[in-house]
């Protein structure tokens, strides 16, 4: 690897850990991060993007620059956008600024938003793209997915025993898994902008649906995943999920497709659904489960509900496949992350 290239590199590395820095919403605009090199590969300047309505990385970037910024290369993890929403476009800052090239990671996939690179170029900027793009996609795998597929990414958790079961026969077991996952679950629902229960969930557990114990402190309501309860059953006004901690919609269908396309028009991005077995049966069923998270507890039951419900499988070779991602021992408990294989 040359000099250059490996200065370039670096710099979208560690304009990448910009755009992770925490605190950051989780939408809907995506996480990006920017860093101004000179000449000579060192650094002049750094920016990230602090949530909607802020500057662009490229902004902040320009601002700390100053005048320093003419003649510099911008490394941006994803390519700067070309319109005018809360704030100007960014490819039309970097020419105003003098940078005389910029190398991003990502296409921009929002149509509203695509097009900054056509403009750098007509402006006389060097432009190279896809460097470690792959690492940029996945630091924004949720928006990019929700642009890319027109619906929000869907992630789907359950525990279970040993044997399938999600629960003891008598109704008793409030818990299937230890502390350790189910502090897991709650830094899964950090990740995430919605959360999805059926209307039986909301009637038989009376659940609060909130990000409370993977963190030092609870979120405040503002900053919550949305509470979304889907069925058409009417839901108790004093639950849970009525209480003021976070926002709830009540979506009144049984068509994972409908939901999903209605948290699209709210700008969510990455749903996890967390409902019974027949609220995981219908998502699986129209094919709207792009993630699998299964907690698996070393217990048998022998009887007792199932984590799904009934999909019409009457043959092995019709079987969901699942490609495994990640598997994690959490206290007694086994994590296991996978895919439908042949998902991007």
């Amino acid at each position: 690897m040359s000099s250059e290239a490996g200065s370039l590199e670096r710099a979208m590395r560690r304009a990448l850990d910009l755009a992770a820095t925490p605190g950051v919403p989780l939408g809907p605009n995506p996480r990006v991060g920017c860093v101004l090199l000179a000449p000579d590969g060192t650094e002049v300047a750094e920016g990230f993007h602090r949530g909607a309505g802020t500057p662009h990385a490229e902004a902040a970037a320009l601002a700390a620059a100053g005048d320093a910024a003419r003649g510099t290369t911008a490394v941006v993890t994803l390519e700067p956008c070309n319109h005018t929403g809360r704030t100007g476009p960014c490819a039309q800052a970097l020419i105003e600024a003098g940078v005389s090239r910029v190398v991003f990671a990502q296409p921009d996939p929002n149509p509203e938003a695509a097009g900054g690179a056509q403009t750098l170029r007509a402006a006389g900027v060097t432009v190279e793209l896809g460097l470690l793009e792959r690492e940029a996609r996945r630091l924004n795998r949720a928006w990019t997915f929700a642009h890319e597929h027109g619906r929000p990414f869907v992630t789907w958790k359950f525990a279970t025993t040993l044997d399938g079961r999600s629960g003891a026969a008598d109704g008793s077991s409030r818990w299937i898994t230890g502390e350790a996952a189910r502090r897991d679950v709650h830094r899964l629902r950090a990740s995430c902008d919605a959360i999805l229960v059926g209307t039986g969930t909301v009637l038989r557990d009376d659940p609060e649906l909130t990000v409370r114990d993977a963190l030092d402190q609870p979120l405040p309501p503002e900053l919550q995943p949305l509470r979304v309860i889907m069925g058409t059953r009417d839901v108790p006004a004093d639950g849970r999920t009525s209480n003021g901690a976070a926002e709830t919609l009540h979506l009144r269908t049984h068509e994972p497709v409908e939901v999903l396309a209605a948290l699209h028009a709210r700008e969510r991005q990455h749903l996890f659904l967390e409902g019974g077995p027949t609220v995981a049966a219908a998502f699986l069923a129209a094919g709207c489960i792009d993630e699998v998270v299964a907690y698996v507890a070393p217990k048998l039951l022998g009887a007792g509900p199932h984590a799904v419900g009934e999909l019409g499988i009457g043959n092995i070779a019709d079987a969901l496949d699942l490609e495994v991602e990640d598997v994690s021992v959490l206290g007694h408990d086994v994590r296991i992350t996978g895919r439908p294989r042949g998902r991007n």
